[in-house]
């Protein structure tokens, strides 16, 4: 009985902690999943900030769509230079009547197509946009500023939406701001009309592109230089082929930093005077273009050793490969067979004119009877290298002795420096605005103009127009399966990861809640216990035993009463007692065997029959030994 408690008790303890593990487990997984669920569109970089509840407010026409998104043209609410919601007609904007240069006359003409219209997809209802309509066409529009921005000693901000609806293969949407010239005619706006700004998304191949391109005045000539900002250390795929409305950012500021913003996220920052290629300030020397590397300049690292000498045994007209003289042919060699056959199958075709075409021959195939044979033709042996083969001699490399260096001019002051010590102020003021474009792809759409000086005035227009556009297009995102398949399409990877993800929870469920297979061992208790038969022996043991937790648990209660000291003391006499308990109860034993009452021997049945009893005393005692 004991040994049975005792193998019963881990089993159990292990049954609990399989069960364990399942619940937390499979608690594990369902909060995950709901984690997923509540979280939204999965592959979201950018969350959609809390709009405000006054841009909301404006006295402006409002059409709510199916979402309960009601729609407000933006209103600017600090000062701006430029804002351009296209909610209505193209006024003020000038369509270029120019035609551009150094291009062939069918395709010089800037007669793309532009029109005002509504997302094809994730609509807003009654916001608009700028759409270029025509591909492969140049295009060019423009529109002057409220006012003139000159750079002082305000940050410039520069903001627009774009988005490729039909996806981009190869054109650009950047933006220009038009340098303040007197000359400035927007009817005839075209490549080589001058810029201080250019900003925005390009893409040609597989080249993904933001640009930002500032003309830089050079005090002392008066030359104007295009310096290109460094490109971002960030993958700008996705914003080309998700067609999904994206918001450009470019902030300057008069400290000569900026930053470029992707749907509000910085993707790039630096400075003019570091971060520019080429660099604002020329340097202060240059290679003197004068200056000649001397005739006997020695530039050879390395050279051959002049005092070594070829080995006699050297022989360099020893070839690389020799015939194999060991080979042997192959026993069933065919010799005049040759490898390939006239097709029997073949038949002359019926317009064939011998006079024409000449004498018709029928196709070769492999001959059949060298398919069972280990060749057909002519034996020849093999080649194998030849050991004797040293090639030809060279003398080893040694330390040049006279190595001077790799020769370079020298440096020389460079007569066209200058230094810029701030080129935010030396930039051309700007008057207006202009896209001019050349595009392989329509319908590329834009949006929501806006030049202003102040972050929070951006930020609020942005909330109202690109904000609500981000919205709806993240309400009609497809379900999690419908992305978890369109993203494995593109890495059939992830479907290993699929499947291993769903194999885990099935996994655990198997391992944890499929029965276990009974063993040798369990079964010989459990058929133990069933047949045991109820003997005098049995009764008189344990009857013994309940007898023996009597006393101990009297003992207990005695021993509480006395201090932790005394229970140390008392230990070797609680056992003689208990052993002289033990006699007496072994002597009471046998008289009640004979002659005891009925309700001792039903109790002794209890015990010994149920096989619990003298499990559970044993237990009990053995917890109170320890």
């Amino acid at each position: 009985m004991q040994k049975q408690l005792e193998l019963t008790v881990p089993r159990m303890t292990r049954m609990h902690s399989q069960w364990d593990w399942l619940c937390l487990s499979l608690l594990i997984i369902s909060s995950v999943t709901a984690e997923i669920e509540d979280g939204g569109v999965l592959g979201a970089d950018v969350e959609v900030e809390d709009f405000d509840e006054e841009s909301q407010q404006a006295d402006v026409d409002k059409e709510e769509s199916s979402l309960g998104v009601v729609y407000q043209t933006p209103k600017p609410t600090g000062d701006v230079y430029f804002a351009e919601p296209f909610d209505g007609e193209l006024t003020g904007w000038v369509l270029s009547k120019a035609k551009k240069e150094d291009t062939d006359d069918t395709i010089a003409k800037y007669d793309g197509r532009w029109e005002v219209e509504e997302l094809k997809e994730n609509t807003v209802p009654g916001d608009k946009g700028l759409v270029l309509k025509s591909a492969a066409k140049h295009h060019a529009i423009s529109a002057m500023l409220t006012k003139a921005f000159i750079f002082d000693k305000k940050p410039l901000i520069v903001q627009y939406e774009v988005n490729f609806q039909g996806g981009i293969d190869c054109g650009g949407a950047y933006i220009k701001l038009l340098s303040s010239t007197d000359d400035l005619d927007l009817e005839f706006f075209f490549d080589k009309t001058p810029y201080t700004i250019m900003f925005g998304p390009d893409k040609c191949g597989e080249d993904y592109k933001l640009h930002f391109i500032i003309r830089h005045r050079n005090p002392k000539t008066g030359e104007y230089d295009e310096k290109h900002a460094k490109r971002p250390d960030v993958d700008l795929k996705k914003f080309y082929l998700d067609k999904k409305t994206h918001l450009y950012t470019l902030v300057l500021k008069p400290d000569d930093t900026f930053e470029m913003l992707i749907d509000q996220s910085v993707i790039s920052k630096g400075s003019l005077l570091e971060d520019m290629v080429p660099p604002v300030n020329p340097p202060k020397e240059i290679d003197d273009p004068t200056d000649k590397k001397p005739d006997d300049w020695d530039e050879r690292p390395k050279i051959p050793d002049p005092n070594a000498v070829k080995p006699d045994d050297w022989d360099e007209d020893e070839p690389s490969k020799i015939e194999d003289l060991d080979a042997v042919k192959p026993e069933g060699w065919l010799d005049y067979e040759p490898q390939y056959v006239p097709d029997p199958s073949a038949k002359k075709p019926k317009d064939w004119d011998e006079e024409m075409d000449g004498e018709w021959e029928a196709p070769q195939v492999p001959n059949p009877k060298c398919a069972t044979a280990p060749g057909c033709g002519l034996w020849v042996r093999p080649m194998k290298n030849n050991p004797k083969y040293k090639g030809k001699w060279k003398a080893p490399m040694i330390p040049n002795p006279n190595y001077q260096g790799i020769w370079s001019p020298r440096k020389i002051p460079n007569p066209d420096y200058f230094e810029d010590p701030h080129p935010f102020e030396m930039m051309t003021p700007i008057s207006a605005i202009g896209l001019e474009l050349w595009s392989m792809t329509s319908d590329i759409y834009f949006d929501n103009f806006i030049i202003c000086s102040e972050k929070e005035v951006a930020d609020r227009w942005a909330a109202d127009g690109w904000g609500l556009k981000k919205l709806v297009a993240s309400a009609n995102e497809p379900g999690m399966f419908s992305q978890l398949v369109t993203a494995a399409e593109d890495h059939p990877w992830l479907w290993v990861l699929y499947v291993l993800t769903l194999a885990l929870p099935v996994g655990l469920g198997v391992l944890f809640c499929w029965p276990a297979k009974k063993t040798d061992e369990d079964f010989d208790l459990k058929k133990t216990d069933i047949s045991m038969p109820v003997t005098k022996g049995g009764v008189k043991q344990g009857r013994e035993e309940l007898e023996d937790d009597e006393i101990d648990l009297e003992e207990e209660k005695e021993n509480e009463d006395i201090g932790e000291d005394e229970d140390e003391s008392k230990y070797g006499e609680d056992d003689d007692e208990e052993n002289e308990v033990a006699g007496r109860s072994q002597e009471e034993g046998d008289e009640t065997n004979k002659s005891g009452s009925e309700d001792e021997m039903t109790a002794a049945d209890e015990i010994a029959g149920s096989g619990d009893g003298p499990l559970k005393s044993v237990r009990k005692r053995r917890v109170q030994k320890d």
